[in-house]
């Protein structure tokens, strides 16, 4: 189960990544103007999408965490999801289509193709970046290990910020190559390819993300084993006689609803069936605690008369 311990964790891990992303990128366009790298202002395109992406995730912090209202009474939860959405469409847009524009521009631009003393300061350039992202990389994945009971699939922020420092240092690693088999063979179709190889690797981690934030917002179940267990702790409940249907969906990172319809046996009068209903939500939530919203749908099984007039369940 997550906390805001664990959100304050995660909004340091960004603000440093921010910081980091806004001196690099500043220091890539600074370089990149004077080298006329266009592999380097890709990577300047890439660190300032990084910048203004982050942004959304210290956004989604904040507003994710609202409590209930009348309007919202699941709460704000997926709030997480519809930022990390507009983070993935952020890196589609302003990343990869400037790498594609710069990669296309030096292949029909002749100029492109001279070097000079300003590319050994654009590779410093890089390699001090690579350090950051590298630093801000290392970071994120030990808050990972770290934190009890959070991974990447739950968490769209942390998962966006691994994401992103995983594909900046790729992202610096292309560049330096494409800068270094310019400089050694005078030929700009090597940065030419290497922002192209930048603004494809942008594309696929766009939509990755943007894949996984799409299925929480339509709303996804709670993975097969949570599943599975619930259904096994209702299916262990003397009282009751059959699971007719179980529907989860996570509505944040430490909020799930679950939604039962169970046929009760014969024979228990109505003060009874609140009794079981409850017993049934407690055990849930205490096995579970990220399922605080329980539901139950609670019929008594049909019945039919044996041969001695006895009422006997009806078995589905």
């Amino acid at each position: 189960m997550t906390s805001r311990s664990d959100d304050r964790k995660t909004r340091i891990t960004i603000l440093v990544a921010l910081a980091a992303n806004l001196l690099i990128a500043a220091a890539k366009a600074v370089g990149g103007v004077i080298a006329s790298s266009p592999a380097l202002l890709s990577e300047a395109a890439h660190s300032v999408a990084d910048s203004i992406n982050e942004v959304f995730l210290l956004a989604a912090l904040r507003r994710s965490r609202r409590p209930a209202d009348r309007r919202h009474p699941f709460g704000y939860g997926k709030e997480r999801y519809f930022w990390s959405l507009l983070a993935a469409v952020g890196i589609f847009v302003l990343g990869a289509g400037f790498s594609f524009y710069q990669g296309i521009s030096a292949l029909g631009s002749p100029a492109a193709g001279e070097t000079g003393t300003g590319y050994l300061a654009g590779l410093v350039v890089l390699g001090v970046a690579l350090l950051a992202e590298g630093t801000s990389l290392v970071r994120a994945l030990r808050q990972v290990r770290r934190t009890p009971g959070r991974s990447l699939a739950q968490d769209p922020a942390l998962r966006t910020v691994v994401a992103e420092d995983g594909t900046a240092v790729v992202g610096v690693l292309i560049a330096m190559t494409g800068m270094i088999l310019h400089m050694t063979t005078g030929h700009v179709v090597w940065e030419a390819a290497a922002s192209l190889c930048i603004g494809l690797l942008l594309v696929y981690v766009a939509y990755r993300l943007g894949s996984d934030a799409r299925a929480q917002l339509i709303g996804e179940a709670v993975d097969p084993e949570l599943r599975d267990g619930i259904r096994d702790l209702l299916d262990e409940q003397p009282e009751i006689d059959r699971v007719a249907s179980l529907l989860t969906m996570r509505l944040g990172l430490d909020s799930t609803l679950v939604a039962a319809r169970i046929d009760l046996r014969p024979g228990l009068d109505s003060e009874r069936v609140e009794l079981v209903s409850e017993r049934i939500k407690r055990n849930i939530g205490e096995t579970w605690p990220e399922a605080d919203q329980v539901f139950l749908d609670v019929t008594e099984a049909p019945t039919d008369m044996d041969g001695e007039g006895e009422l006997v369940p009806q078995r589905r």
